[in-house]
């Protein structure tokens, strides 16, 4: 692999720099074997919890490096930030430790928990500002704000600095790992950890495959590579919040396209089941991002047996609140919860009916919404119905139409979908 091609990416010497730097604040967090996956895909699983890092994610290694190495004045002059949750974090556990001014512009929309995370770490060193209602709605507050004074902008990801402090994941892994790696999962946002971590191992373990995992919905990266350029996608869907971006950084995209072997994506809906198997099975609290590496396994499997892997597990900042839509995702995904417009006929015994001679025996209506507005002869309700089996629904499907009760199939309208999950 050429090194030369690039006009920037992290050397070994300066990853180090970062590490020492980081060395009285980040945690060289475990790099744990998995019984349980190991066992499932007959490989050797090993999992860098970067969830147990003091601000429960990587980004604080990021942060912190980046605003370690500002000179005096700048320090003096304060720093800024748009987050929606981990980045902001590590900026403000860094502005307090480092005694630095920031300003942190988070969307009004972030969950409360994690500002109060936010505001715990940068205690009287910082300043909240919760403007808009996106991510992109902070990033131009913050920039207007950086223009307007003479505060540094701390990126989340396209920074030099940024993707130097996160590279320090990928050279203790190195060093961590009981045998050379064959393959690394790394989860995708912006790009920052995947940048970084694939230079690292570019340098010292070349023949290791450095995989990219984003969420289905929001494939800026693999876009971009499949591209050639640096690509802003028109809409993205939001639930792995910690991976969601329209557009990856660009020095982020020049460093990923010479060093990463491959970007793949993982269904949100199967996300969800892995941040519920990751709790029940090995009682670790993961957020979405944190499970894309797990999540992609499967893909992999053929591909993996006798091998030597790391997944990169990057923060369990997961709000309780999301407890509900984890499950009813994870249960779609699973195609055991769908949701029909039923047509009932505007008679008495009419549902009692349809649970008796249209529902299987296992089968159990979780959701349910009838409004009649009309006088028509049937009124259309919408039906949410949990299933035991899969296989059981074309069956169902089958009987409601036999009984001439089939409306509509919506887990196929997201248009629709959106307003019951």
């Amino acid at each position: 692999m050429t090194l030369t091609k690039l006009s920037y990416y992290p050397t070994v010497s300066e990853v180090e720099a970062a590490a020492t730097r980081l060395q009285e604040v980040v945690y060289k967090s475990p790099f744990m074997h998995s019984l349980t996956y190991s066992d499932s895909m007959q490989a050797a699983i090993y999992l860098k919890r970067e969830d147990l890092q003091q601000v429960r994610s990587y980004k604080i290694r990021g942060a912190f490096n980046k605003m370690a190495t500002l000179t005096k004045t700048q320090q003096q002059c304060g720093v800024v930030c748009a987050s929606a949750g981990n980045h902001a974090q590590g900026v403000a556990f860094a502005c307090a430790y480092l005694k630095v001014k920031g300003t942190l512009f988070m969307p009004i929309t972030t969950p409360q928990q994690k500002v109060a995370q936010v505001r715990m770490f940068g205690r009287d060193w910082i300043d909240i500002e919760l403007v808009g209602d996106t991510f992109d709605d902070a990033f131009a507050k913050a920039k207007t704000f950086e223009s307007n004074t003479k505060a540094t902008f701390i990126h989340p990801f396209d920074d030099s600095r940024i993707i130097e402090g996160q590279a320090t994941v990928g050279l203790e892994m190195i060093a961590q790992a009981p045998k050379p790696l064959d393959f690394v999962f790394v989860p995708v946002g912006g790009g920052g950890l995947l940048s970084g971590l694939s230079s690292v191992f570019a340098q010292l373990s070349p023949l290791t495959k450095i995989i990219g995992v984003e969420p289905a919905g929001a494939p800026a990266m693999k876009t971009s590579l499949a591209k050639g350029k640096n690509h802003t996608l028109a809409h993205i869907d939001k639930f792995v919040d910690g991976a969601a971006v329209q557009r990856v950084g660009d020095l982020n995209f020049d460093i990923c396209k010479q060093f990463v072997d491959e970007v793949v994506t993982v269904d949100e809906g199967e996300v969800c089941q892995t941040i519920l198997d990751m709790y029940n099975q090995n009682a670790m609290v993961v957020e979405p991002a944190g499970a894309l590496s797990i999540a992609v396994l499967k893909q992999f499997e053929s591909r993996l047996k006798g091998k030597q892997v790391g997944c990169v597990i990057s923060g369990s900042n997961n709000d309780i609140t999301r407890t509900a839509e984890i499950k009813e995702r994870a249960l779609i995904h699973s195609k055991l919860k769908h949701y029909f417009i039923v047509k009932f006929p505007q008679r008495a015994g009419a549902l009692k009916e349809f649970v008796a001679n249209v529902l299987g025996p296992d089968d159990d209506i979780t959701f349910f919404e009838y409004s009649k507005k009309t006088s028509r002869e049937q009124g259309p309700a919408v039906v949410g119905i949990l299933l035991k089996n899969a296989v059981d629904l074309s069956p169902l499907i089958q009987r409601m139409k036999a009984a001439s009760f089939y409306g509509e199939y919506l887990n196929d309208k997201p248009d629709l979908f959106e307003f019951l999950v």
